[in-house]
């Protein structure tokens, strides 16, 4: 007998302790309070974490189990969401108000308990009920594993860079009036770099500097952190060399301007190899339709040590607010690492064949200034948001909270990006969710129609990274256009912007279990209802289980 003890102990100190030793539980404490903040002259109450803006970042290593701590001491109800984070088999931590979670009410508190696996790199984490997630996000980075290298020069620094936008107004205001006149909500005033706008017209204001040292190699690490904008990214006289995208390794690639949609991020080296001085960073929004969009630049800047005090700075151009080239580039050249520690894992076969058309149409409103109302659609249904989270509904078997009859096509077919200005402009409306057998695999052609407007929309996936495996203009073409597919290097993302009046094809395999949020992240389209989810069984046995709902798991 005490053989055996003396062997089990063995084993667990062989096996056990260095897994624990090497994952480490991580522990953090999300507080939301009120903070009284200035910008743009002005001073309001923001909702912040820790009475941060931008807020706390996480530190984590691919493995590490996550545990954070949100106690809510606001009037308003709270969710956070780690976006990108596959969540396997948590889908109780995923964060997305009523589709995984009741909101935490104030003066309560959740622990947000997640593993984060096979992944490594830059994510966020933000708000995800109403605007919130207008101050309340942050970065995740996930350092890999001990003795693991990158795949790339190792850099001497790295660096966090949140881009973000900024309402003189209350937010939750500026949403809550336009929810009740039907009307588009007004725009922001200015655009952030780490929380700070750089001088606008009519109010100076230092900006964010960016210190660095000649002769290094920085690792910057990107996040849009934005509600309602894609943005350009440039720092004058610099090439950076972009290595990963949303926690996903890239085939380098050298640009001097960078685009980003609202929840991407993107880890590019920057050499500072030019000469000691000031060098402008600029941060500008795309926007290649009628759509009004804060066209405010956000200025920052790159500074060499040594540089003088009242030094003059390198300026630079940005790209044009409608410099579709230039963001189409920037995606073309995107191509997973495909290595053979890091392969790209293309679904080779399909098993569901789907086609999604995203767009805005118009629905009565008794209510409304006009009337109306905007309401974006999939397929023509528009979300309408449960009061019953859908996970909870899928665990207990809970009858009347959603139904599962999405529509795999549009049920009507039509010019998607032709002249629309005849047709019927009102959706449907519905909590429907489509559903996906474990481990089935998934071709997704999100395609954007031309109905009020053409716009590019950024759509992210809860729960999964998909490949990119192609896009164009005009109308997805079934029989030629999956000929030109890229089905052994295509980039790996969680979010992908979808050009306008164009259509982009993912691929992904359903090997998470639970619910999972689809939705345009420009959060006025989330907002009108420009979402769907995916119900995706359990698979076979525990491991391929979702797990039970934790105890504290908040009532709505």
């Amino acid at each position: 007998m005490e053989y055996y003890r003396a062997r089990t102990l063995m084993l667990l100190v062989i096996f056990i302790f260095p897994a624990l030793i090497e994952c480490k539980v991580r522990l953090y404490h999300f507080r939301v309070v009120l903070k009284n903040t200035t910008k743009l002259c002005s001073t309001k109450s923001i909702v912040t974490i820790n009475g941060k803006f931008p807020g706390p970042t996480l530190h984590v290593r691919e493995g590490d189990n996550v545990n954070v701590r949100l106690t809510n001491h606001v009037q308003y109800n709270v969710t956070v969401h780690w976006h990108g984070v596959r969540q396997l088999r948590t889908g109780w931590a995923d964060g997305p108000a009523y589709i995984t979670q009741c909101p935490i009410q104030p003066g309560h508190s959740y622990l947000y308990n997640f593993t984060v696996t096979g992944q490594r790199g830059t994510l966020l984490w933000h708000a995800h009920i109403s605007w919130l997630r207008a101050t309340l996000h942050g970065a995740i980075v996930i350092f890999p594993k001990k003795g693991v290298p990158y795949p790339f020069p190792k850099p001497d620094k790295e660096k966090i860079i949140i881009l973000g936008d900024w309402w003189k107004a209350d937010v939750e205001a500026v949403v809550k009036q336009a929810i009740q006149t039907g009307l588009a909500p007004n725009i922001s005033d200015a655009h952030t770099v780490n929380g700070q706008t750089g001088a606008v017209p009519g109010c100076p204001s230092p900006g964010f500097t960016l210190h660095v040292e000649s002769g290094k190699t920085y690792l910057l690490r990107i996040i849009n952190a934005a509600l309602n904008d894609e943005l350009f990214f440039k720092i004058a006289g610099h090439n950076i060399t972009v290595v990963e995208v949303d926690s996903g390794y890239t085939k380098p690639f050298s640009t001097d301007t960078i685009f980003i949609g609202p929840g991407q991020t993107t880890n590019a080296l920057l050499t500072t190899g030019k000469s000691v001085g000031k060098y402008l960073i600029a941060v500008s929004p795309f926007m290649d339709t009628v759509v009004a969009v804060d066209n405010v630049t956000a200025i920052a800047f790159l500074r060499y040590k040594g540089t003088l005090a009242f030094s003059q700075p390198v300026l630079t151009t940005t790209p044009a607010i409608n410099a579709t080239p230039v963001a189409e580039n920037f995606k073309d050249n995107l191509r997973s690492l495909n290595s053979k520690k890091y392969p790209a894992n293309v679904p080779l076969t399909v098993d569901h064949s789907l086609y999604f058309t995203i767009g805005v149409g118009i629905d009565p409103c008794a209510t409304c200034t006009n009337g109306s109302k905007p309401v974006g659609a999939v397929n023509n249904v528009s979300f309408i948001m449960p009061t019953t989270p859908l996970l909870q509904a899928h665990y207990y078997n809970i009858s009347g909270v959603f139904t599962e009859d999405f529509p795999a096509k549009p049920l009507i077919p039509f010019n998607y990006t032709g002249n629309n200005t005849a047709i019927n402009l009102q959706t449907t409306n519905g909590t429907r969710t489509y559903r996906l057998a474990f481990n089935s695999t998934v071709q997704l052609v999100l395609q954007g129609t031309t109905i009020i407007a053409p716009e590019s929309h950024p759509f992210h996936l809860h729960g999964f990274n998909f490949f990119v495996v192609g896009k164009g203009l005009g109308n997805f073409d079934p029989d030629n256009d999956p000929k030109k597919f890229n089905l052994a290097d295509p980039v790996e993302r969680n979010t992908i912007s979808v050009p306008t009046a164009g259509w982009t094809a993912i691929r992904f395999r359903a090997d998470n279990p639970g619910v999972w949020f689809l939705h345009c992240h420009l959060e006025v389209h989330t907002t009108w209802g420009l979402k769907m989810a995916f119900v995706v069984d359990n698979g076979n046995g525990p491991n391929e289980s979702l797990l039970p709902p934790p105890s504290d798991l908040p009532k709505c």
